[in-house]
C-alpha cells in the first residue's frame, strides 16, 4: 500500500486543484512562436530593442564584424600578448600549411596561401578569441580522396587545382547559407561520438598515407583504405629508400618527444610549437650539406615567390565537375564547421565567455567564399593551432593577423629557403600532429558511460580505415540518425510508485521502495507522443495493464480499475497521439478500467479540448499531479466496492468522481 502517513481526501475529490486549458492564440501568433524558438533560440535581435537608427546600423555592424565591438577597447597589453601568440602560431602553421597541401595533392605553396588571407577575414568576423585559422589533416584528406575519384591530380593537375578552389567555394557558400539561415542544429547532427570516432580513423588513415613519404616511394596507392594502403607499401619493398625512412623516424621521435615534454611542462609549450618549423630547418640545412636530394630523399623545390593570386577565374562551373566540387565542398564544409566550431566553444568555455554559433558559421564560410578566390583550399579552425594559440596566452583574434603577417613574409622573401626541404620532414610533422587525434581515452569513456556511442564511435573508426573516408562518415551519421529515431520511435514508459513519506512519485525500477495501490496503475510516459511513437505506446501501455492484471490475479488482490498516465515529460502530442489516447480510452473502458491523467502540459491540454478528448475522458479526470490523481482514485477504492475476480457475486467498481 502507499505511504501510511499519507492522508487522502475524505469527502468528494472536487477539492483537488484543476488543469486549467491555455487561452486559445491566433495561428499566426504560435506560428511566430516557434519559428523564434527553432531559428532564432539565442535571441539576436533583442540589443536592437529600444535603440536608435545610428546605433542600431552600428550594432548590425557589429553582429557581422565583431572586430568593431573589441577593437575600440584593445590595448598595448593585448598586443604584447597577441603579438607573442602570432608569432608561435606562425612558426607551426608555416610547416603545416605545406604538409597538408601535399596531403590534399595541391602545390604546397597553397598551403601557405591558405594561412595568409582566410586568417585575415576571420580576425574581422569571427567571434572566438582563440582559434587560429588554418588548413587541416581531415579536410585536405577528404578534398584529395573526393577529388582523386574523379581527377587524377598527377595526370590534370591544373583541373585539379581548380577543382579544390571550386569545391571551397561551394564549402563556404553552404557554411555562410548554414549561419545566415539559422541552421547551425543541422550541425549538431555529428555527435560526440561520431566526431571522436571519425578523427581517429582519418588521423590513423593519414598516418598510413604517409607511409609513402618515410619509405620514399614514387608511387602509391589514391585509395585510403588500410587493405590497399599495406598492399602498396610491401609490394614495394624493392623500393624502399633506407636514407628517408632513417631521417623520418628520427623527426618523428624528435617531435613525439617535444610534445610529450610540452605536456608534462605547461609553461614550455612553445618548445612543442616550435619542432616543426625547426624539423623543417634542420631537414634543409642537413639535404644542403650532404645532397641528400641525390640519394633517395625527396624534397620540396621551388616555391613560387609573391602573394596569393586571384583565382576566381579559375572556378569550375560546368558539367561533368560541377557535381563532385557542390558534394566535395558540403562534405568538407560539414566537417571543418564541426571541428572549426567544436574547438572555439571548447577554449571558450576555459575562458568563460560565449561564441555565436551562427556567427562562426558565416565568419568561417566568408573566410572560405574570399580563399577560393584567392588560390586558397577550405580552412577552419584546426585543434592543434588553437591550442598553441591558446597556450601562448593569446587575447583576440590579432593573434591571427600577427600569423597571417608572418606567412606574407614567408611569402614575400622566404620561400626560396624552403626548396631542399625533405618531403620525410613533412610526413613527419604529419603524422606527430595526426597521432593527438587518436583519442583512446575519449573512445573508452564512451564505452563505461554510453555503450551505444562507443558502437557509434567504433563504427566510424572501422568505417573511415577499412573503408573510407566518406563511407566512416555515413556509416557514423546514419547510426546517430538511428538512434534519434529510436529515441522517438521508442520512448520509455515506467510504472510510478510512491517514496515513503513523501507526494513524489518515481520509477519503481530506479526506487525499490517506491510502494504502489494496488488497484491503480501509475505510468509514466516520457517523450512527446508523436505519428512515429504512437502505436508503440499503445501496445506498451496494454501490455503494462496485462502485466499489472496478471500480478494483481495471482495474488489474489483485487483487479485493476485505474490507470492514471503522468503526461510531465509530454512536452506535446500531434494528431496520431490523440487517436492512440482515444483508443487506449476506448480499450479502458471496455476492460471496465477508468483512465486518468495527471501534469498535462499547456500544449497537451490545448490538443486534447481541441479535440474533443476532453470531455470522452472527464475533464475530472485530469489531474493537476500524480499524487492528487492517486488519492482521488484511492479514494473512490475505499469508498466503492471493488471487483474480486476470485467471486462472481460483486458489484460494479464507481467510475464516477
Amino acid at each position: 500500500m502507499v505511504n501510511g502517513d499519507y492522508v487522502y481526501p475524505s469527502g468528494n475529490v472536487e477539492c483537488a486543484h484543476r488543469v486549467a486549458i491555455p487561452p486559445p492564440q491566433p495561428f499566426v501568433k504560435s506560428l511566430k512562436y516557434n519559428l523564434k524558438e527553432t531559428f532564432f533560440p539565442d535571441d539576436p535581435l533583442r540589443q536592437f530593442k529600444n535603440q536608435p537608427a545610428s546605433k542600431r546600423i552600428l550594432l548590425g555592424l557589429q553582429y557581422f564584424l565583431p572586430i568593431l565591438e573589441w577593437a575600440p577597447r584593445y590595448t598595448f597589453e593585448f598586443l604584447k600578448a597577441d603579438l607573442i601568440a602570432g608569432i608561435t602560431i606562425a612558426s607551426l602553421a608555416i610547416p603545416q600549411g605545406i604538409s597538408y597541401a601535399k596531403l590534399a595533392n595541391l602545390p604546397p605553396i597553397l598551403g601557405l596561401y591558405s594561412s595568409f588571407v582566410p586568417p585575415l577575414v576571420y580576425a574581422m568576423m569571427g567571434s572566438s578569441r582563440d582559434l587560429a585559422v588554418g588548413t587541416v589533416a581531415v579536410a585536405s584528406l577528404l578534398t584529395a580522396s573526393m577529388l582523386g575519384n574523379e581527377v587524377n591530380a598527377a595526370e590534370n593537375p591544373k583541373l585539379y587545382l581548380h577543382l579544390a578552389f571550386t569545391a571551397t567555394f561551394f564549402a563556404g557558400v553552404f557554411q555562410a547559407s548554414l549561419g545566415l539561415l539559422r541552421l547551425g542544429f543541422i550541425v549538431d547532427f555529428l555527435s560526440h561520438a561520431t566526431i571522436v570516432g571519425f578523427m581517429a580513423g582519418a588521423a590513423t588513415v593519414v598516418c598510413l598515407q604517409q607511409l609513402k613519404g618515410i619509405l620514399g616511394l614514387d608511387h602509391f596507392t589514391h585509395a585510403t583504405d588500410l587493405v590497399s594502403v599495406m598492399r602498396s607499401v610491401f609490394t614495394q619493398t624493392h623500393q624502399w629508400r633506407w636514407e628517408s625512412a632513417v631521417l623520418g623516424i628520427c623527426f618523428l621521435f624528435f617531435l613525439l618527444t617535444t610534445r610529450y615534454f610540452s605536456k608534462r611542462r605547461p609553461k614550455f609549450f612553445w618548445i612543442s610549437a616550435m619542432a616543426p618549423l625547426t624539423s623543417v630547418i634542420l631537414g634543409s640545412v642537413l639535404v644542403y650539406l650532404t645532397h641528400a636530394e641525390k640519394h633517395g630523399v625527396q624534397v620540396i623545390g621551388n616555391l613560387k615567390k609573391g602573394l596569393n593570386p586571384l583565382s576566381f577565374g579559375d572556378l569550375v562551373f560546368v558539367s561533368p565537375y560541377l557535381t563532385t566540387a557542390i558534394k566535395t565542398g558540403i562534405i568538407t564544409g560539414v566537417i571543418a564547421l564541426a571541428e572549426g566550431i567544436a574547438v572555439g566553444r571548447s577554449f571558450a568555455m576555459f575562458k568563460n565567455y560565449h561564441i555565436d554559433g551562427n556567427k562562426e558559421m558565416i565568419a568561417i564560410g566568408t573566410m572560405n567564399i574570399v580563399g577560393s578566390c584567392t588560390s586558397c583550399y577550405l580552412t577552419t579552425g584546426p585543434f592543434s593551432r588553437s591550442a598553441v594559440n591558446f597556450n601562448a596566452g593569446c587575447k583576440t583574434a590579432v593573434s591571427n593577423i600577427i600569423m597571417s603577417m608572418a606567412v606574407m613574409v614567408t611569402l614575400l622573401l622566404l620561400t626560396p629557403l624552403f626548396h631542399y626541404t625533405p618531403l620525410v620532414v613533412l610526413s613527419s610533422i604529419i603524422i606527430s600532429a595526426m597521432l593527438g587525434l587518436i583519442d583512446y581515452e575519449a573512445a573508452m569513456h564512451l564505452w563505461h558511460v554510453d555503450k551505444f556511442d562507443f558502437v557509434v564511435c567504433i563504427s566510424a573508426y572501422v568505417g573511415v580505415v577499412f573503408g573510407s573516408v566518406e563511407m566512416g562518415l555515413v556509416i557514423a551519421v546514419a547510426i546517430s540518425v538511428l538512434r534519434v529515431l529510436l529515441f522517438i520511435a521508442r520512448p520509455r514508459t515506467v510504472v510510478l510508485g510512491n517514496i515513503p513519506n513523501s507526494m513524489i512519485y518515481r520509477n519503481v525500477d530506479q526506487y525499490p521502495n517506491a510502494s504502489t495501490v494496488p488497484g491503480v496503475l501509475v505510468l509514466e510516459i516520457d517523450a512527446p507522443i508523436y505519428f512515429a511513437n504512437s502505436s508503440y505506446l499503445r501496445e506498451r501501455i496494454s501490455r503494462w495493464i496485462n502485466e499489472e492484471e496478471d500480478k494483481l490475479k495471482s495474488s489474489g488482490d483485487i483487479s485493476l480499475q485505474y490507470v492514471i498516465l503522468d503526461m510531465g515529460a509530454v512536452g506535446n502530442i500531434d494528431t496520431s497521439g490523440l487517436s492512440m489516447l482515444e483508443e487506449v480510452k476506448k480499450t479502458a473502458d471496455r476492460r471496465e478500467i477508468k483512465l486518468a491523467m495527471a501534469n498535462p502540459g499547456s500544449e497537451v491540454m490545448k490538443k486534447l479540448n481541441k479535440a474533443k478528448l476532453l470531455e470522452k475522458i472527464g475533464q475530472e479526470w485530469i489531474f493537476l499531479t500524480v499524487g492528487e490523481a492517486v488519492g482521488a482514485c484511492n479514494y473512490m477504492l475505499h469508498t466503492c466496492k471493488p471487483i474480486n475476480p476470485l467471486k462472481q457475486d460483486q458489484s460494479q467498481p464507481c467510475n464516477n468522481v
